[in-house]
């Protein structure tokens, strides 16, 4: 196995240059930052808005969520050391595509998750809905109402890692035009490359470097939640299918599901 690749790059949440450390070593998936590490079952969900913060004793890291969402994808379920220089992790390639490469790179072993759906139920949290059945294998499903006749409402990915890679890993993140003005003002725009964000106008979708399709806004709200759900040791075995999907919702519907016990 490769020893550590440094990855680096401006974070979206915070508009500043962040570094991190990939490294191949025995044990679980940790998380270090400014001198804290912990387990990924021992992270603290403390942030929800555009994309999801943990803690880990004193710091607090931003934007785990791609990162995450690679290593469910290619299956890495252990062996893994994360170390984050900055409070964010960076944007990259504004998906999920980069850190799969440089997992690869790492030539870490998959494995399946050890979370499994344990019956058939669901959890509504305000406008959004998670249904839960039983499977053999993790199928994540999720339904999008846009308002926008322009952009495909559902995307779903049955567990397969290439088809991760290929297909799911490469959707960008995107945001409206009416929400620019505001991560301007909070510095989160800042040197982000245009290829790493899609922008939808009412009259235009701007999208530079990979042509954009009509279902990568869906693909990559299906991307953040598997992101979100490999803080619990998911996606499950099963099947999540979610239905107006976000990050405070998907850490609350987990959450009320492992206390009911409908995953473990």
């Amino acid at each position: 196995m490769t020893g550590v690749l440094i990855i680096e790059g401006v974070s979206l949440s915070q508009g500043a240059w962040a570094r991190v450390s990939l490294s191949a070593r025995p044990g679980p998936v940790v998380l270090s930052a400014a001198g804290e590490e912990r387990a990924l079952r021992e992270l603290r969900v403390v942030g929800t808005a555009r994309s999801t913060t943990v803690q880990l004793g004193d710091a607090r890291v931003a934007m785990v969520e791609h990162l995450f969402a690679a290593c469910a994808g290619v299956g890495v379920r252990e062996g893994l050391a994360i170390e984050v220089e900055g409070g964010a992790l960076p944007l990259l390639d504004g998906a999920a595509r980069a850190w799969c490469d440089a997992l690869a790179g790492l030539e870490l072993a998959s494995a399946s998750p050890s979370l499994r759906v344990r019956r058939d139920d669901e959890v509504v949290v305000g406008e959004s809905r998670y249904r839960f059945s039983t499977g053999t294998s993790p199928r994540v499903r999720v339904a999008i109402d846009f308002g926008d006749p322009r952009l495909a409402g559902e995307a779903s990915w049955a567990g397969s890692a290439p088809d991760f890679v290929e297909r799911i890993a490469p959707a960008r993140t995107f945001t409206l035009a009416r929400e620019l003005e505001e991560l301007a003002l909070a510095g989160a725009s800042l040197h982000v490359e245009p290829e790493s964000a899609v922008v939808l106008t009412p009259n235009a979708i701007h999208a530079a470097g990979r042509p954009f399709t009509s279902d990568e806004p869906a693909r990559h709200k299906l991307l953040d939640m598997i992101g979100d759900l490999y803080l619990y040791g998911g996606p499950p075995r099963g099947t999540v299918e979610a239905t107006r999907p976000g990050h405070g919702a998907t850490h609350a519907a987990m959450r009320i599901a492992i206390e009911r016990g409908m995953v473990e």
